[in-house]
């Protein structure tokens, strides 16, 4: 073998690694990143569902008032027209 056959050979082993090593590097930010936003994502998820919980708490809060109010006016509209 000649140098430079060997020179060759080294050259495309270089760039054999090269070429697998910066998609491999790219593929592990990328899982990184994608880790970091389905964090991100479940701890807003859960911040939202806390929020609507409590906000179905006070429509139903709200409900029963406004129920009070509408049996009160039902039984003032019931003696209005009672037969005298």
């Amino acid at each position: 073998m000649n140098e430079w056959t060997i020179v060759t050979a080294l050259v495309t082993l270089v760039g054999l690694g090269a070429a697998i090593v910066k998609p491999l590097i790219s593929l592990n930010s990328v899982i990184t990143r994608l880790t970091e936003l389905m964090g991100a994502l479940e701890a807003d998820l859960s911040e939202l569902t806390q929020r609507n919980g409590e906000a179905h708490l006070r429509i139903w809060d709200k409900l029963e008032e406004h129920g009070g109010e509408l049996n009160t006016h039902e039984l003032r509209l019931a003696l209005i027209e009672r037969p005298r």
